[in-house]
């Protein structure tokens, strides 16, 4: 609704200073907005398909991309523009007034003991999938006596503090280094871009490269994230990413046109497989309760990075092989870091901040065995109380 309203106002702004203002207004609320919609479609799929839903929407976000030329060509006015992109960004808002359409996660209910809300959600999507939630056949497991034992004793929300994280023995660790593979994969592009600039001399074309190497990262990740790992799909990334960077630093003045031009492109697509894996994967790791926080600082990491690229255009590109230099040896440093992570594939979401404390790191070519066919919600401890270890 924000996001909106502010959109709205930008067309309709008289001055520059107020255009900038409400430009950063409207730039927080969007982040937000996207956040809300990443952790939503991320928190109602089960694991088989967390990788799938989210790659697909990042298709869809290339597909904006591609898109958004050919339109404002069409347009020509700004302020055009952007009313149709507010008016857009409002289409959402037909989703308000229709909660089965876009519901409310019930695994971020459950976690933060609203168990009412959580009920109509859940016997809302059992009566959409053919399933009786009062069926009594199996007693132990229907979803009434489910929710009858979280329910006990009518529990008031419990909400975590965003800064819970830090008294976390593990948590804490993975976020830093899912944080700083962003900030690396985001921020080292300008390198790239800067030396794929002198092969590509269009104005158009390294726009819809990029757009499309985007395109090819997710479609990467798609085929081999969920057959690999999460982890070795984002060690190999990062390999690549400072391996690229590395060749190109060191062979600036001595390589040929076309093998600077490849190195570029493999850079460029490693390092945006590395930001999207690194979100998808930071997501998999937080636990329900400070989900939105440790994600939100995992992507502003990475937006810090994206700060690179203005920076290096802001000094008249003086201080570019510095920055290049800077880059490449992060990307060696991020390396070794991903390599304390733990692996994420096929595993239940932690729900609280014990359970994300349990994600423990595996060896690197034998992980811990698939498990495709985890519940949505895996039973909290609280839902055994009560019980015998021989009823367990």
């Amino acid at each position: 609704m924000l996001a909106t309203g502010l959109g709205a106002s930008e067309a309709l702004a008289a001055s520059f200073p107020t255009l900038l203002v409400l430009r950063l207004l409207h730039g927080g609320t969007l982040a937000g907005a996207l956040l809300a919609l990443y952790l939503a479609r991320l928190e109602l799929c089960d694991p088989p398909h967390r990788l799938a839903f989210s790659m697909g929407a990042g298709l869809f976000s290339v597909a904006g991309t591609l898109l958004l030329p050919g339109l404002a060509a069409l347009v020509q006015d700004w302020r055009l523009l952007q009313g149709l992109g507010a008016l857009m960004s409002g289409l959402l808002l037909l989703f308000w007034g229709f909660p089965a359409l876009f519901p409310e996660s019930p695994c971020w209910l459950l976690a933060t003991d609203q168990v009412a809300r959580a009920r109509k959600i859940l016997w809302h999507f059992a009566e959409a999938s053919g399933v009786d939630p009062e069926d009594r056949s199996l007693e132990e497991s229907s979803l009434v006596t489910e929710l009858a034992m979280l329910s006990a004793g009518s529990p008031q929300p419990q909400y975590q503090s965003p800064l819970g994280f830090l008294r976390t023995q593990v948590t804490w660790r993975n976020g830093l280094i899912l944080g700083f593979s962003s900030l690396v994969g985001e921020g080292i592009r300008a390198s790239f871009r800067r030396s794929l600039a002198p092969q590509v001399p269009t104005f158009y074309l390294p726009y819809f490269l990029e757009a499309g190497l985007e395109a090819a990262a997710l479609v990467f990740l798609l085929l081999t994230a969920d057959r690999c790992g999460r982890r070795p799909v984002l060690l190999l990334g990062t390999m690549a990413t400072g391996l690229a960077s590395l060749l190109l630093l060191a062979g600036a003045q001595y390589l040929p046109g076309w093998t600077m031009l490849s190195l570029s492109v493999l850079g460029l697509l490693a390092s945006r497989a590395v930001s999207a894996l690194s979100s998808l994967f930071a997501a998999e790791v937080f636990p329900t309760v400070i989900r939105g926080a440790g994600l939100g600082l995992v992507l502003g990491a990475g937006f810090l990075g994206q700060a690179a690229d203005p920076l290096d255009a802001l000094h008249g590109r003086r201080g570019f092989f510095l920055q290049h230099v800077v880059f490449a040896s992060l990307a060696v440093l991020a390396l070794l870091c991903v390599l304390l992570l733990p692996e994420s594939r096929g595993r239940g979401l932690p729900q609280s901040l014990q359970d994300a404390d349990r994600l423990r790191r595996s060896p690197l070519l034998w992980g811990c065995p698939r498990q495709d066919h985890l519940p949505l919600l895996s039973p909290s401890d609280s839902c055994w109380a009560g019980h015998t270890p021989q009823q367990r």
